[in-house]
């Protein structure tokens, strides 16, 4: 099966999406599939990758407000490269120009739209709280649910990154056929990589003893992952027991999150980490992995946290959520600091190791990433079956007639 993926959301120094594609174009590689990436980028060019896995990018204008993306607006190079490839299956997950560019493409392709992230969730309600409820916001921006389900009329099938967006949409009265959780590289992450000596290590560079708890944060510094608002519940929950922060990642924020640390010796801010197994490692040696953002759909390192041995800390609302269970997680009121911070005090009070065991546990029920490229592609295959049955039927009936 030859995939082509028209993905706004792909770039080299992104987040989530690009690690999810990277290991994607690997993955299936390895079970007989052709996946190819069109995504923008400064130039017009190639990277080869696994098989016969490339991406393929199209010089395009930087995005706004966030320079590592870019967006697509013209039309004529990607339906060229379209009719050059001819899929078997086009994916789209951008709701803007693209969205409109692989609908109204004309090509035999079966066309997917996924879904990787929820605007309103990420915009409209952080931009309007403490205006309005989140059902007043709801309700101001069923238009944007109108515009959706426009294009996505224009799509064979609609899948999710997991359940909460199928629940958010079906609210909106969009249906979403299916829901494909994200995988995790399950050969990557282990409890067994845990080591105390990284640990003292880290709480050293924090400025704290080995007796201190060591809490972990990784993500892009991004208004929507609400990194202030942990960053004071950390503060608040260390007036109780001394604690160590390490927050990993970069962004348009990072100029107010190092103001906000401002000098606190107990937390260390580090860029992305390149080297996958030193991440793993520290991933399992940390007391806690802690999430801040309740807009996220998936939060695809909260699994990667957990099957590390990792115990959670996360808001009750989002993709992070539908993850944590009460033997090895504490949930917060999203967006509430106070409720944070005694989420902090409650998993920290309770015993480490039963904590670390019940995440050992539920880890074995994570998907890898391999698990779902195929649960997709056999998606994939019955939609075009029941396409073409359609269409045979359709022909039959006529010659019958």
């Amino acid at each position: 099966m030859r995939i082509v993926d028209v993905n706004e959301f792909y770039s080299p120094t992104g987040g989530g999406v690009r690690s999810y594609i990277d290991r994607k174009l690997a993955v299936m590689a390895t079970l007989g599939h052709e996946l190819i990436v069109i995504a923008p980028g400064r130039e017009d060019r190639v990277e080869y990758r696994a098989g016969k896995g490339r991406v393929i990018y199209v010089k395009a204008p930087a995005m706004p407000f966030d320079s590592n993306y870019g967006l697509f607006w013209d039309r004529a190079p990607i339906t060229a490269l379209l009719d050059r490839l001819d899929p078997d299956v086009v994916e789209c997950c951008s709701p803007w120009r693209p969205a409109w560019i692989v609908g109204n493409w004309p090509g035999r392709a079966l066309k997917s739209f996924f879904l990787h992230n929820d605007n309103i969730a990420t915009y409209a309600q952080r931009w309007f709280e403490g205006i309005a409820s989140p059902a007043r916001i709801e309700r101001a921006f069923a238009w944007y649910s109108r515009y959706m389900a426009r294009f996505l009329g224009r799509f064979d099938t609609v899948v999710s990154n997991g359940p909460t967006l199928v629940k958010r949409f079906a609210a909106r009265g969009i249906p979403v056929d299916a829901a494909m959780p994200l995988g995790i590289e399950r050969e990557r992450f282990s409890p067994a990589l845990r080591s105390e000596a990284m640990r003292a290590a880290m709480l050293a560079e924090c400025d704290l003893p080995p007796g201190a708890s060591l809490l972990l944060g990784i993500g892009r510094h991004h208004p929507e992952k609400r990194w202030p608002m942990v960053i004071d519940a950390i503060e608040h929950a260390a007036r109780r027991h001394p604690i160590g922060f390490i927050l990993i990642g970069h962004g348009v924020e990072s100029a107010a999150v190092a103001r906000r640390v401002a000098g606190n010796p107990h937390i260390r801010l580090y860029r992305a980490i390149a080297d996958r197994h030193q991440l793993a490692r520290l991933m399992a040696s940390c007391d806690a992995f802690i999430h801040g953002c309740e807009a996220e759909t998936f939060g695809l390192v909260v699994s990667e946290a957990l099957a590390s041995g990792a115990p959670l800390i996360v808001p009750d609302q989002g993709g992070a959520a539908e993850v944590a269970r009460p033997a090895f997680a504490e949930t917060f009121a999203a967006r509430d600091m106070r409720a944070c911070a005694a989420a902090i005090i409650r998993l920290l009070s309770r015993d480490r190791v039963s904590l670390r065991d019940a995440a050992a546990k539920a880890a074995r029920d994570i998907w890898s990433d391999r698990d779902h490229a195929v649960a997709l592609t056999e998606h994939y295959a019955r939609r075009i079956a029941l396409r073409d049955d359609a269409r045979t039927g359709g022909a039959q009936a006529r010659r019958s007639a």
